[in-house]
């Protein structure tokens, strides 16, 4: 039977999820698929380290091994090779933000039908280092961009939408989900990544 839904989970700091975008737009367009589109807020640190670098890429604070800053450096070399190719910019961050707010906004612009427009802007201007996904204020104006109506995000940022956020992401990792692009079928079957986009195209279509 042809599944018809689909959950989708993202973080804005994350360049897999960015590069991953306009496929998944592409895939429900063939396909008729309803993604649902929610936030999952990576713990950076935990695996990777943290670290914090200047303008010009010098390292002011770390706490980040050999072995992880290699993996850092070799990610951002394979997502700048794919943005290339796809014509985005991918710049490199200063720091490991922290994506709540921008995720609850993600949450806010689905519920005054303000989604794609809202998730468009935060991943692209990010990735150019041209938005402060930590400031609520700069949140705020995406969102009334996008065409929400933003009289009650701040009431929202700081209660339902905070609630909303914490229990995404239990549901989540109670379906097993760890990292983004995370794609989840109704009948639990998870895949990590969007390389794994061709075989999901085939089990929508089967």
């Amino acid at each position: 039977m042809q599944a018809r839904t689909l959950t989708l989970y993202i973080d804005y700091k994350s360049p897999y999820a960015y590069l991953a975008k306009d496929l998944v737009y592409r895939l429900e367009r063939e396909t008729g698929v309803e993604i649902d589109w929610l936030p999952y807020v990576l713990d950076i640190p935990a695996y990777l380290g943290s670290a914090k670098v200047d303008a010009d890429g010098r390292v002011m604070e770390q706490e980040r091994n050999a072995h992880q800053w290699r993996r850092v450096k070799y990610s951002y070399m394979d997502v700048r090779r794919e943005a290339n190719r796809l014509g985005l910019t991918i710049r490199g961050t200063q720091k490991i933000w922290d994506s709540s707010l921008a995720g609850i906004g993600l949450l806010y612009a689905k519920r005054h039908a303000a989604f794609r427009a809202y998730n468009d802007e935060v991943f692209e201007r990010f990735w150019k280092r041209d938005l402060d996904i930590e400031s609520a204020a700069v949140l705020k104006d995406v969102l009334q961009r996008a065409g929400a109506d933003v009289a009650g995000f701040e009431a929202f940022l700081e209660g339902e939408g905070r609630q909303e956020l914490r229990s995404v992401q239990e549901q989540a990792e109670s379906k097993g989900v760890f990292g983004v692009p995370s794609f989840l079928f109704p009948d639990g079957d998870l895949y990590w990544g969007r390389e794994h986009l061709p075989r999901i195209r085939e089990l929508l279509t089967a």
